[in-house]
C-alpha cells in the first residue's frame, strides 16, 4: 500500500522538465526535497520520497587502493587511496493528486529520468542544508501494476551513478586579485628634494596603499575541490602558489589585454580564450592541473607573473564549491 501522504491540491497538468540544466538547487524550497533536471520530487509534489529515503547519498563511496602487500613481514606499504564513483537510489511514490492525471505524472517522470550521455544536477535538501553531486541515470523502475491501473499509483525506482562522488555546495564561490604593486610611501616634495617650504608636513600623506596579489580561499566542505583559474591579461608568464606548501601552476605565455587563460584543474584542462588549447606551455616548476586541489579549510595563494613585463590590469580570479564526501 502507498503511504499516508496528502498530494498537492493543483489540479494543472504538470509540465515536462526543463533539461537545460539549471542551478543545482534553484527550485527547492523545503527539506526532504530532490530536484533532478528540472523535475522536483518530494514534499509539495506529486512524486513523494517512500519511507525508506536515499541510500548512497550520505555514505562514504567505494574506495581503490594503492596499497603494496610486502613480500617479507605481514601487512603493506600504504599507498594512495581514490574515491570510485557514487550510486545514489531513490524510491519515489507517484501520487497525482486526480487518477485522470497519472499519466501525465507519469510521462513528466519518465521524461526527467530518461537516457542522456552529459551528467546534470542533482540536488538534495537536508535540515536546511542543500548539496549537489553531477549525475547521470543508470536505472528506473515504474511498476504499472494493479495499484497504478486503479488509483494511478506507483512505487518507482530511480539510480544515479555520480562519476565524481564529491557532494557540492550550491552557491558559487568566486575571488579575484591583481598583481602586487608597491606601497605609494611618504611624499618629500615634487623632485624628492626637502627646499624650503617642502617635505613632510603633519597628517603625514603615506600615499597610496599598495596591493599584496593573494588570495584567501575557503573550502567549508570535508572533501578537496578542484576551482577553476583565470588568468587575464596584460601578463607574461603568470602563475599562481599554494603558500602552504607551494604547489604551482605556471606558464610561459604572454596574456593580452583581452586575453583569457582558463585552468580547469578538474578537466585537466588550459584553455586561451575558451578555445585553442596552452596545457603545453606549463613551466617545469608548474605541477599537474589534477592535482592543484583546495583542500578543506583555509588556504592563501599568490598571484605572481614577469616582473619584467608590465601587467597593467592583469588578474588571477579562482571559482570553486565547497566539497563534501
Amino acid at each position: 500500500m502507498p503511504p499516508t501522504l496528502t498530494p498537492p491540491t493543483s489540479t494543472s497538468t504538470p509540465t515536462f522538465p526543463d533539461t537545460t540544466d539549471p542551478s543545482p538547487g534553484s527550485l527547492i524550497t523545503h527539506d526532504g526535497q530532490i530536484q533532478w533536471a528540472g523535475l522536483l520530487m518530494g514534499p509539495g509534489t506529486d512524486y513523494q520520497i517512500a519511507d525508506s529515503g536515499l541510500t548512497g547519498w550520505a555514505d562514504l563511496p567505494g574506495l581503490d587502493s594503492g596499497d603494496v602487500l610486502r613480500p617479507d613481514q605481514h601487512g603493506a606499504w600504504p599507498g594512495a587511496q581514490w574515491s570510485q564513483a557514487r550510486t545514489v537510489t531513490a524510491p519515489v511514490w507517484l501520487l497525482p493528486d486526480q487518477t485522470e492525471r497519472a499519466a501525465a505524472v507519469t510521462r513528466a517522470f519518465n521524461a526527467a529520468t530518461g537516457v542522456h550521455t552529459g551528467e546534470q544536477w542533482l540536488a538534495v535538501r537536508l535540515h536546511g542544508e542543500t548539496l549537489a553531486c553531477r549525475a547521470r541515470v543508470a536505472q528506473r523502475v515504474v511498476p504499472h501494476d494493479r495499484m497504478y491501473v486503479t488509483r494511478g499509483t506507483a512505487k518507482a525506482t530511480v539510480q544515479w551513478i555520480c562519476a565524481d562522488p564529491r557532494r557540492y555546495s550550491v552557491d558559487e564561490r568566486t575571488a579575484v586579485t591583481g598583481l602586487p604593486t608597491p606601497d605609494g610611501g611618504l611624499s618629500w616634495g615634487q623632485d624628492g628634494s626637502r627646499t624650503a617650504g617642502q617635505g613632510l608636513a603633519w597628517p603625514l600623506d603615506w600615499g597610496k596603499p599598495g596591493a599584496t596579489g593573494l588570495l584567501t580561499l575557503v573550502n567549508e566542505g570535508d572533501a578537496p575541490t578542484s576551482p577553476v583559474i583565470e588568468f587575464r591579461g596584460q601578463v607574461s608568464r603568470p602563475s599562481l602558489t599554494r603558500l602552504s606548501d607551494g604547489l604551482r601552476l605556471e606558464y610561459d605565455i604572454t596574456l593580452a589585454p583581452s586575453d583569457v587563460l582558463t585552468v580547469d584543474t578538474f578537466a585537466g584542462t588550459v584553455l586561451l580564450n575558451g578555445s585553442s588549447t596552452r596545457v603545453h606551455t606549463a613551466t617545469q616548476s608548474s605541477d599537474p592541473e589534477q592535482l592543484f586541489q583546495l583542500p578543506p579549510g583555509e588556504h592563501t595563494f599568490a598571484f605572481r607573473a614577469d616582473p619584467d613585463m608590465p601587467g597593467a590590469g592583469a588578474t588571477a580570479t579562482v571559482t570553486w564549491r565547497g566539497a563534501h564526501w
